[in-house]
């Protein structure tokens, strides 16, 4: 399960957290729900170039990377190995994921230029959004990949 939450986790921040998307979502979507979905998608933002600061841009990339790399560790603790009961593996495995999301944003977030405990607090909300929203991607591919 823990191999299947990380490679899940990966693809999501390839496929969601990357330039083109990004600019995409706060760009062309509308503010509604479905726009503010679109919008969480992009929270694990990457980048190897931007007009940003390079501290900014290696805070982002930073944030992307524990990301999947905490999604793997909270996964493996929080659901059990054997577990029978779909609906424990489900929300456990949604609760990993915000975890792991909030802990990355809370790591990150003191690399970035001029960073503050409240702009700490910014980025570890934010990591909490984009997992209680996008988590359930993740639950519902660890679910689905179970024997």
């Amino acid at each position: 399960m823990t191999g299947t939450a990380v490679l899940a986790a990966l693809i999501l921040v390839i496929a969601f957290g990357n330039p083109a998307y990004t600019e995409w979502a706060r760009n062309h979507t509308s503010n509604d729900a479905w726009g503010f979905f679109l919008k969480q998608l992009a929270w694990p933002t990457w980048s190897f170039s931007s007009d940003e600061s390079v501290r900014t841009i290696f805070a982002n990339d930073i944030k992307a990377i524990l990301l999947i790399v905490l999604a793997g560790v909270f996964v493996s603790v929080m659901v059990a190995a054997g577990s029978s009961r779909s609906a424990m593996l489900f929300f456990s495995t949604w609760g990993a994921y915000v975890f792991a999301a909030a802990s990355a944003g809370l790591l990150a977030a003191f690399i970035q230029v001029d960073a503050s405990l409240r702009g700490a607090f910014d980025w570890v909300a934010g990591g909490g959004i984009y997992g209680l929203f996008v988590g359930w991607v993740l639950a519902i591919v660890v679910f689905a990949s179970r024997r």
